[in-house]
């Protein structure tokens, strides 16, 4: 039978299938992430055989889309990448190098949600980044953008990430109240231990499961795999003009002659921003 792993938890992976959660253990054959302790992650699909006790025992991963790294969850249909639009002020560096852990997870979308919309005068906050990703603007205070995330929770896969005192918590009560406690729990369990920072859980949320990564920001980009030459990849505008660079598999779009990305940037094709963070991580890395 194939199931969906949701958590795990008392040594038990849970999966879900049609008839409810069933509690496996691992297969002696599959092999065990060092790290982590485990090679299964919520998200997981997996096939198994289930026990006469009730019990399962997982046979087999099945191919994965996607896995982020902390925590550990796979097979994610998109990330919002809570910011706030005032109180704290948006950092656009910090939202840049979120953006690149996203592309660099193989996240299928990427949505940028700025809250406390009602704290700014302005209409369009972050339009310049529209062409990119999907902004979306939500206040608690006003209900404004909340029925439209409501609706872009309730399939799939979602990750929550972003920094402290942005109003997620807020957020995730005017979704749905009950939802807050749930996610509190969690984020509680993941901040505690070794162990616990790389195993989530799945948060139902009506056809859908949200799952919150307080430890996302604070992700090491050497530990993730990210270094001075495939960074180029998570700014995916790059990819257009760098057919035109002089040295066009080693350009770092930096120092180099010739560079098409920095003539796009000159030429405003790319976002001077977002080639300045760019910068700033590349060095950083």
């Amino acid at each position: 039978m194939i199931g969906r792993v949701i958590k795990f938890y008392n040594s038990f992976f849970f999966v879900q299938l049609d008839g409810g959660l069933v509690p496996c253990k691992l297969r002696g054959i599959i092999k065990r992430d060092k790290k982590s302790g485990s090679s299964v992650y919520p998200g997981d699909f997996v096939e198994i055989s289930l026990l006469d006790d009730g019990t399962g025992v997982i046979e087999k991963i099945l191919p994965r889309r996607s896995l982020l790294n902390r925590p550990a969850v796979a097979n994610v249909d998109r990330v919002i990448l809570t910011f706030a639009a005032a109180e704290p002020n948006l950092n656009r560096l910090l939202l840049n190098r979120f953006i690149a852990l996203a592309e660099w997870a193989h996240i299928d979308e990427a949505i940028i949600c700025v809250n406390k919309i009602d704290l700014t005068t302005e209409k369009n906050f972050l339009a310049e980044y529209e062409s990119l990703y999907k902004i979306l603007r939500t206040s608690t205070l006003t209900g404004e953008g909340v029925d439209e995330l409501k609706k872009i929770l309730s399939t799939g896969i979602t990750v929550f990430a972003g920094p402290s005192g942005v109003g997620k918590s807020s957020l995730m009560n005017a979704l749905d109240e009950n939802l807050n406690l749930k996610v509190g729990k969690v984020s509680e369990k993941i901040l505690r231990g070794k162990h616990t920072t790389r195993i989530s859980e799945l948060i139902k949320f009506h056809d859908g499961f949200i799952v919150d990564t307080p430890g996302f920001s604070a992700v090491n980009l050497v530990e993730v795999g990210l270094n001075k030459n495939n960074l180029r990849y998570c700014f995916k505008e790059f990819a257009e003009f760098s057919s035109t660079c002089k040295f066009l598999n080693d350009c770092s779009h930096d120092h180099e002659p010739i560079c098409g990305v920095r003539a796009a940037v000159d030429g405003g094709k790319i976002l001077r921003e977002r080639y300045e963070n760019y910068l700033s991580i590349l060095k950083e890395l």
